[in-house]
């Protein structure tokens, strides 16, 4: 992949001009190729953020279409949307905001038979998913291709976010190892997973730069209540039967 253009250079200035970052870090993330599952209330943030920051690639999937249920907190999608597919209206908005960025959407459910295939070429998954069965599908995919997996959730005016590195942390599943009731809908207000989102691109962009102060066994917790965070340790399962050694 060529270097960034003059255009890129003015674009991403403010990034540049980070000693953190430079020339040589944008070039990282511009080489990056990073999947967002799920495009609704944490991929609209997650991917608008990485996207505006250059990550050279995006591969985007969810089988929904836009509700006007959704609009209170997904704003990636607009009044108009409605009704059409959430990645056809994500990839709209994602190559307004930056053409340079390449988008591979997917139009189809993710499940445990076709994870595979589609974070093969990917560096890190970024969760935006909203039940537990597509998590645990993600999670064993990010243990057998070692990838890293940027877990977010949301519920009411509260979140959670971690990353996942396969052979250093625990996995998803060491943390949550039971299946929990599918809920109809969970009650969630817009700047829940505004704020857990903003913390998945920032673990992701700066794993993509070989950062440190990762998320790494670590769980932090917000309350938008109570406008707190609180950080939890977390260790992994010996017999996990995921990614036991």
């Amino acid at each position: 992949m060529d270097g960034l253009t003059r255009d890129e250079l003015a674009r991403y200035a403010r990034q540049i001009i980070m000693p953190s970052i430079g020339e040589e870090g944008q070039e990282k993330i511009k080489r990056a190729k990073v999947f967002i599952a799920g495009l609704g209330g944490l991929g609209s943030i997650s991917s608008y953020y990485l996207a505006a920051a250059g990550v050279g690639c995006l591969k985007i999937a969810d089988r929904d279409s836009v509700d006007v249920s959704n609009l209170n907190r997904q704003i990636l999608h607009a009044t108009q949307d409605v009704g059409a597919p959430k990645t056809s209206s994500a990839e709209a908005k994602l190559r307004s905001l930056n053409p340079y960025v390449r988008i591979e959407a997917i139009q189809q459910e993710i499940n445990a038979a076709n994870i595979m295939d589609i974070v093969s070429d990917c560096s890190m998954i970024v969760d935006a998913t909203d039940n537990m069965e597509t998590r645990k599908a993600l999670n064993i995919a990010s243990v057998k291709m070692k990838i890293p997996f940027i877990y977010g959730g949301v519920d009411g005016f509260s979140g959670m976010a971690t990353t996942f590195i396969p052979g250093e942390t625990p996995c998803f599943q060491c943390i949550f190892p039971y299946e929990t009731k599918k809920r109809s809908a969970a009650g969630v207000i817009g700047p829940a997973p505004g704020v857990v989102a903003s913390l998945q691109a920032m673990e992701a962009l700066k794993l993509i730069l070989g950062m440190k102060g990762l998320l790494a066994g670590r769980l932090l917790y917000f309350s938008g209540v109570e406008m707190t965070f609180r950080e939890i340790r977390i260790e992994r399962n010996p017999d996990c039967e995921i990614c036991k050694r």
